[in-house]
């Protein structure tokens, strides 16, 4: 098993040391570099890069530079948006659903390092899948952690440290985060909404 296959089946793999990987980031970091120094104009551009960075796209995506990820290993649904300043680190996949909306400064993270201080000077590291269903806003600088699941029209609060999975349909914030509420049909009247 060589060591992308362990970090995908939830192995302790040699991220630091391993010629092949070093070879993806780089063509990543690369493309992601590129991407980041486009012209906001560029729409074309920016668009055909960040369809080559992503291992999957699914109709409208609207990433803002700069974004940074470590392979590419992410795919997206429909109507995918992120603000400045998000980072991926996707030794393992991460999934996005469709109409997801991510605020700016925000990191989703699959990989951990090892505990035993032997292990962890080897370069050996995990890489957990990271999932986020439909509907889904993240706020502003959110950290979600390796292995975590976010159900579909869920809100996570700003600031919000995600170290558990979160079932859908609720307003989660906090560090740790955690289920504030769920969401209600009153959500629909927090915000003014304008008429003639």
């Amino acid at each position: 098993m060589n060591e992308w296959d362990k970090a995908q089946a939830g192995y302790l793999y040699d991220a630091n040391y391993d010629e092949k990987l070093i070879k993806e980031r780089t063509r990543c970091a690369d493309l992601c570099y590129e991407f980041n120094r486009c012209k906001p104009s560029d729409t074309a551009r920016r668009d055909e890069l960040i369809r080559q960075i992503l291992h999957s796209t699914k109709g409208n995506v609207t990433v803002t530079a700069p974004f940074y990820c470590d392979y590419g290993n992410i795919c997206v649904g429909e109507n995918f948006y992120t603000n400045y300043n998000v980072v991926v680190l996707d030794g393992a996949r991460v999934t996005f659903g469709d109409n997801v909306f991510i605020a700016p400064n925000c990191v989703f993270t699959t990989a951990g390092h090892a505990l035993d201080t032997e292990q962890r000077n080897k370069g050996l590291e995990i890489a957990l899948p990271i999932t986020v269903g439909d509907n889904v806003w993240i706020g502003a600088n959110v950290t979600v952690l390796p292995g975590v699941t976010i159900g579909s029209g869920t809100v996570i609060g700003a600031g919000s440290v995600v170290t558990k999975d979160i079932p859908s349909g609720v307003i989660a914030v906090g560090n740790p985060c955690r289920v504030l509420r769920e969401i209600t049909d009153e959500d629909k009247n927090k915000y003014p909404v304008y008429t003639e």
